[in-house]
């Protein structure tokens, strides 16, 4: 199918883009469409490689044309969170968009809110915010609880790779105050003993900002609710940044108005990353035309000498196929459809 004249060709690769707080995900992706459109390229499939809540802001990986086919592995990939957990109140929806349901006059320490970090890395049991996407009986779980239903999810587990206070310690303090009679939230908490003097004076937190490496599919509104509970307290999250997805970071990202100039004339490819910037850490497997014409028909290439795993396999620089080895033998994982930009 030939594009329109006057029209410049698809892109194929991913925008970073640094999305604000109050835009919604499929928002985002409607931003970039727009000006794509009005910077004059031809019509392109664009996909987002993760949701990011509106109140929630940070990198969003924006899949255009054939990167497209990888929004998928995106999904399933680690991310890095910063977020801000206020204490003494928690909300319906574990943030501050929600209704107060909770309140309580503890304060946790900061050291023992340093401490019991470690009590959240590695595999852990979560249960989602009943204000999620999660679908429950084939309806979303946040309208059954706009409606008032009594909404029950399913534990699931995730893993926390890392977890600690931004800057190391005292920097993700905010608002504390010193007593020199209290009593560490840490120690009401059933089966934890208190590492802390409580002779000693305290410093207490009214918020502290945390920073997350975590697996697909861990909610960090949750994990902040788990804590402040562990803490002998409640609280629900400020602020949430996404600072990393994948292998995509916050310093590749572009805000909107960079996203604005783009449709206003900015050079795309200024801002444009490779189809492959989506695979790090996946070697490359270089092919001869012949093979790359195999690969391309999904025929099956055998006798190579690379171990067996997963390859991008290329024709000069242009992409042609994530491909698996096993035994020598090639399998087609996904295609991509570049053959014009090899030409």
């Amino acid at each position: 199918m030939t594009r329109e004249a006057g029209t410049r060709a698809p892109p194929n690769g991913w925008l970073i883009l640094d999305k604000p707080h109050g835009l919604g995900s499929t928002q985002a992706v409607g931003a970039v469409k727009r000006n794509l459109r009005q910077a004059g390229y031809a019509k392109v499939k664009v996909g987002h490689g993760g949701t990011l809540d509106p109140l929630a802001e940070g990198v969003l990986p924006i899949a255009l044309g054939e990167a497209t086919k990888l929004a998928g592995r995106m999904l399933e990939s680690d991310k890095i969170y910063e977020f801000t957990l206020a204490f003494g109140e928690e909300t319906s929806t574990l943030d501050a968009q929600g209704d107060v349901v909770t309140t309580s006059e503890r304060r946790p320490p900061l050291a023992a809110v340093a401490a019991i970090c470690e009590h959240f890395t590695g595999e852990i049991e979560q249960v989602p915010p009943a204000y999620s996407a999660l679908k429950v009986d084939g309806r979303r779980a946040y309208d059954l609880a706009r409606a008032g239903e009594e909404v029950e999810l399913k534990t699931r587990r995730v893993t926390i790779h890392s977890l600690g206070l931004a800057g190391g310690r005292a920097e993700g303090f905010a608002g504390g105050g010193q007593s020199d009679a209290v009593t560490s939230a840490f120690a009401t908490t059933a089966g934890r003993p208190d590492p802390y003097d409580p002779s000693m004076p305290l410093e207490l937190a009214d918020s502290v900002t945390l920073v997350a490496h975590v697996s697909k599919g861990t909610y960090i509104r949750s994990l902040a609710r788990d804590i402040a509970h562990a803490l002998g307290t409640v609280g629900h999250v400020t602020y949430l940044r996404r600072t990393k997805a994948g292998p995509f970071s916050e310093d590749q990202a572009i805000s909107l108005d960079k996203l604005n100039e783009i449709g206003n004339g900015a050079r795309l490819e200024d801002h444009l990353l490779p189809l492959e910037a989506g695979l790090d850490g996946i070697p490359a497997l270089p092919l001869d035309p012949e093979s790359a014409q195999a690969a391309r028909q999904g025929r099956v290439i055998s006798g190579l000498p690379q171990p067996d795993g997963l390859y991008l396999a290329k024709l000069a620089d242009v992409p042609v196929a994530l491909i698996e080895i096993t035994s020598g033998t090639t399998k087609i994982v996904r295609g991509f459809n570049m053959q014009d930009t090899a030409e």
